[in-house]
């Protein structure tokens, strides 16, 4: 039996974002998300989060969306805000303290928010670059935290045994921006043996509803609101709720 997580990032995005994964928990297959602490939704997720004691919430370590929450990490930023991602997706140095201090901040305000990490992952992924990864192994192993294992060496923390990165081309009705090779009916009959095979899963996803904060601040909109549908109404999440080889958890259960 496969133990299987659908885990929306951007949690604390917006107020938009916050009701589409809300929406995508109570009434359809969603059972997780990551938490964003420094972006402007995060009071408003975490009031949703205590009318949703099952949700399972991590940590969305953030460092290339918003400001940080920190005053004394310059190395972090481009301005008052975080360096843009392309500045990560090539050879790069930043302070690795400054790093770890703004992350581990990050972390504690959700802590003092009284949530309960479930685990960590990253906004862009960025735990998954150079040095950074250094960085959240230590993060993971003082809050004792399992990671999204998306990065070379998860070896080194707790992880799923599988990890889905190309589930948002269910939302995306462009072909050309699809990340996968084949139509998505393959894709999901794929995915639906992988859930019942693997022993833990996590499908990465992200469920929200169109907002202006949303629409004025990210590149990829339009398939979010498509995949709050498709978590809710699809013939495949009827399929997951009833196959009995499929069971839906949190990392926590993991």
């Amino acid at each position: 039996m496969g133990k299987v997580i659908f885990n929306s990032d951007d949690f604390g995005y917006s107020h938009g974002v916050n009701y589409g994964i809300a929406d995508a928990y109570q009434r359809g297959i969603l059972t997780s998300t990551t938490l964003m602490a420094n972006m402007p939704g995060f009071d408003h997720a975490v009031k949703l989060k205590r009318e949703l004691p099952n949700l399972g919430v991590g940590v969305h370590l953030t460092l290339t969306c918003g400001k940080p929450l920190l005053k004394n990490v310059a190395s972090l930023m481009d301005g008052d805000n975080f360096k843009h991602l392309s500045f990560y997706t090539q050879p790069f140095e930043v302070d690795g303290d400054q790093l770890y201090q703004e992350w581990n901040t990050q972390i504690q305000k959700v802590y003092r928010a009284g949530i309960i990490p479930t685990h960590l992952d990253s906004h862009h992924h960025t735990h998954t670059f150079g040095m950074n990864q250094e960085v959240v192994i230590a993060l993971a192993k003082k809050y004792d935290l399992p990671v999204r294992g998306n990065f070379e060496k998860k070896a080194e923390v707790r992880h799923v045994d599988y990890f889905e990165p190309y589930f948002d081309d269910v939302g995306e009705t462009v072909i050309e921006k699809r990340q996968i090779n084949c139509s998505i009916d393959q894709y999901l009959e794929r995915l639906l043996q992988l859930l019942r095979e693997e022993k833990s899963i996590e499908i990465m996803c992200h469920t929200a509803y169109l907002d202006q904060a949303l629409l004025q601040g990210s590149s990829f909109v339009y398939p979010r609101i498509n995949q709050v549908e498709f978590l809710i109404h699809s013939e495949f999440a009827q399929q997951v709720k009833e196959d009995r080889l499929i069971e839906l958890v949190t990392y926590k259960d993991i």
